[in-house]
């Protein structure tokens, strides 16, 4: 018996003319949203040490006016791997609160992975809240925002394979202003990333999720001089650049010590 129904099982109602649809359609929809944290835990437990803890809020954004996530549960995940610390958003790929049988979410889950974050911003083993200090939280804390209020980007990335997003006001961010070196700052006060591209060294594509597959898509930071190599080439420049800085052995790895691949 696979843990999605064993966790159905466990919050459906014993069989009664008398139990409301709704609450049984409420257990149905914790339990998958158990079931798709089991899955994820799995799947990132495989890549390297999961904190138990996660990077939340006290109160959802989203009842405060920001961007909708399919539940009211935005956070992020810490996997810490070799010298390297994976961010990854928790929450894109819950079910909908609102919404049955729509699938899981979203159908996606970001991550970014990078070996430097400053050591107050990296806390040790069983302490994550320093990294909400980091220039990689606000970074991923930022993109998700922008991919919750496109409702993902999953098609997007289907059609034109990895995409590319910029992120104005360098100058005025928190801590990405005083951790990003310059050289990836453009003239116009801009950083760029890649969403879905280059592919990273383990699997990003989950078959057993409880309600629909899901796709972990990375978020590569790439230098000011790249950026404007897209900003003049477009979608073939995007493909280049992917295809460069995977040979050059970049990869999905968000280093802030590296040179242009250009």
């Amino acid at each position: 018996m696979n843990i999605f129904k064993k966790l159905l099982d466990a919050f459906k109602q014993p069989a009664s003319q008398e139990t409301p649809p709704i609450l049984q359609a409420e257990a149905d929809n914790q339990a998958a949203r158990l079931a798709s944290e089991a899955c994820l835990d799995r799947h990132w437990s495989s890549v390297g040490t999961v904190e138990r803890d996660v990077l939340a809020y006290l109160i959802s954004p989203s009842f405060a006016g920001g961007p909708h996530w399919p539940s009211t549960r935005q956070a992020y995940r810490v996997v810490r791997r070799g010298d390297s610390i994976i961010l990854a958003t928790e929450g894109l790929s819950d079910p909908f609160d609102d919404d049955q049988g729509q699938g899981n979410g979203f159908e996606m889950e970001l991550f970014v992975e990078t070996p430097d974050i400053p050591e107050h911003a990296r806390g040790p083993l069983g302490e994550v809240d320093p990294f909400k200090r980091s220039w990689a939280f606000e970074l991923i804390e930022n993109i998700a925002k922008t991919v919750a209020d496109a409702g993902g980007i999953t098609q997007q990335l289907e059609r034109y394979g990895a995409l590319s997003l910029e992120l104005p006001g360098f100058s005025e961010s928190h801590h990405i202003a005083s951790q990003v070196p310059k050289h990836f700052v453009t003239d116009d006060d801009s950083i760029g990333v890649l969403l879905g591209g280059p592919a990273p060294d383990f699997p990003t594509r989950l078959q057993d999720m409880p309600l629909s597959p899901v796709t972990l898509v990375p978020v590569v930071l790439i230098t000011a001089a790249e950026l404007e190599y897209i900003r003049a080439g477009g979608g073939a420049a995007r493909a280049d650049l992917v295809s460069r800085l995977q040979a050059a052995g970049v990869g999905h790895v968000s280093s802030l010590q590296r040179a242009s691949v250009l």
